[in-house]
């Protein structure tokens, strides 16, 4: 894609540094590098600029300067994301959210707190624990909640709790001609016009500036158990997923771990977990409701191959085998020092996950690549780290050809590309095979729409 013109870099600049101060608006070459590059395996790509905002009224006067001189806005939260979404494709401005990280508000009684788009997950989580109350969505990654909800994320509690799409009440944005604009009341329902709020959900800068938002918050349960069940296949471990979502068990966990990713775990958390396919689950409620909970998942899981629970003896063991969950990726790539994480995001109805991931396995074994399996399946959602070395073109051409037929098989069997991940520059080839053109097309519509002069975040989600 073309860069935008230098004069219009070095007037948006200029403008800025005028009215926000020197120490605002960064040009070094290694903050320029960090704010283009992400998690993920595609090429990084640099801004012209960054910007730091710190207030609403600063995130406006950024989108103004843009819009006059016609200079790309891409948001950058914590630089965890999957799919390339803060590469600056076209350069333009980075907007770095890292000093929009207060939480502005806390209501117990109306279980919901407002936030600025740059506040942390782990940041929040320590503000309200002391209120009884938590947050649900937990992707593993110390993100951003801008980010979170720019990407639609969501976690290993969203089989229970819902991911972003359910879990945020309102935002606050600035749009494309640098109005600042709240999406919807703090009421719990309203049939008050569209619903600007799930539209932006997702949406991963490409339509608004996201600076606030108000968020749902959960009671904290008066009681929380954890376990581990080892089973004899994969197909086992699914079809004990299925029966136990089938007989409504409100689980508030359920993800599965191959054998390759179990020993990885074992390695690098130092565990001992038997290795073979696994599902680590966890049970919310009263501690009768939870003694039940687990007791009919331990029937189910034994009559598929699953005989044996390895419970967290306390509250420290279930912390440890969560930070060993959460701590996948970084022990899958353990095991091959050096190489790169390529990671993938299917996601397919329940009733499709054996099939689909048996068929992975298959291709994963054809491949001659290292590739652990990881997935929230209770959402029918799982992931590969296929480990690639970056100097070998061979292996990455097989590692992108295994995720081709990866996404190809999931939308076949009725899923969708990405879960959880989004879609950035990395997936957006497949939204045409998805969605169908009609669809892409009324996509292209609300993006011209809002954005009429392609200033968001250029070359993400619609190509």
């Amino acid at each position: 894609m073309l860069r935008v013109e230098e004069d219009a870099v070095r007037a948006t600049v200029a403008d800025l540094t005028r009215e926000l101060g020197a120490d605002r608006v960064l040009t070094g070459t290694d903050v320029l590098r960090q704010h283009g590059t992400d998690e993920s395996w595609h090429p990084p790509a640099t801004p012209d600029a960054v910007v730091l905002p710190r207030d609403t009224e600063d995130a406006a006067a950024i989108v103004r300067a843009c819009r006059d001189y016609h200079v790309p806005i891409v948001p950058f939260g914590a630089g965890t994301s999957l799919e390339g979404h803060i590469a600056a494709l076209q350069g333009g401005i980075s907007v770095d959210m890292r000093e929009l990280n207060k939480i502005l508000r806390v209501s117990v009684e109306d279980m919901d707190v407002t936030v600025q788009a740059g506040v942390k997950r782990r940041q929040l989580d320590e503000r309200l624990r002391p209120e009884g109350v938590f947050f649900s969505v937990d992707p593993g990654a110390d993100a951003t909640l801008g980010g979170m909800i720019a990407t639609g994320a969501s976690g290993t509690t969203s089989v229970r709790y819902g991911t972003m799409r359910e879990n945020v009440l309102s935002l606050t944005v600035v749009n494309a001609n640098g109005d600042v604009v709240v999406t919807r009341s703090r009421a719990r329902k309203s049939s008050a016009g569209y619903d600007l709020t799930r539209l932006l959900i997702g949406s991963e800068g490409t339509l608004a500036l996201i600076i606030e938002a108000t968020l749902r918050l959960q009671p904290t349960p008066e009681a929380m158990s954890a376990a581990t069940c080892a089973f004899e296949t994969l197909e086992g471990a699914i079809d004990c997923v299925i029966a136990v979502l089938a007989h409504g068990i409100p689980i508030a966990r359920i993800e599965l771990l191959d054998d390759v990713q179990i020993d990885a775990v074992n390695r690098h958390a130092e565990l001992h977990l038997a290795v073979a396919p696994t599902l680590f689950l966890e049970f919310h409620g009263t501690p009768q409701e939870v003694e039940s909970q687990a007791e009919e998942v331990r029937e189910i899981a034994a009559e598929h191959g699953g005989p044996d629970f390895a419970w967290a003896s306390d509250e420290g063991e279930r912390r440890r085998l969560w930070r060993a969950r959460h701590g996948a990726y970084d022990a899958a790539r353990a095991l091959r020092p050096g190489a790169r994480g390529f990671t993938t995001d299917a996601c397919v109805p329940i009733s499709k996950l054996a099939e689909c991931i048996a068929e992975t396995k298959r291709d994963i074994d054809d491949s001659g690549l290292i590739a652990p399996i990881v997935g929230h399946v209770g959402d029918g959602n799982f992931h590969l780290a296929i480990l690639v070395d970056p100097d070998d073109p061979d292996e990455l051409r097989r590692a992108v050809e295994l995720n081709d037929r990866l996404v190809r098989r999931a939308i076949d069997l009725g899923g969708t590309c990405t879960g959880e991940h989004g879609v950035g520059y990395g997936k957006a080839p497949f939204l045409e095979l998805e969605h169908g053109p009609a669809a892409l097309e009324m996509m292209r519509a609300i993006k011209h729409a809002l954005d009429p002069d392609n200033l968001f975040n250029p070359g993400k989600i619609i190509p």
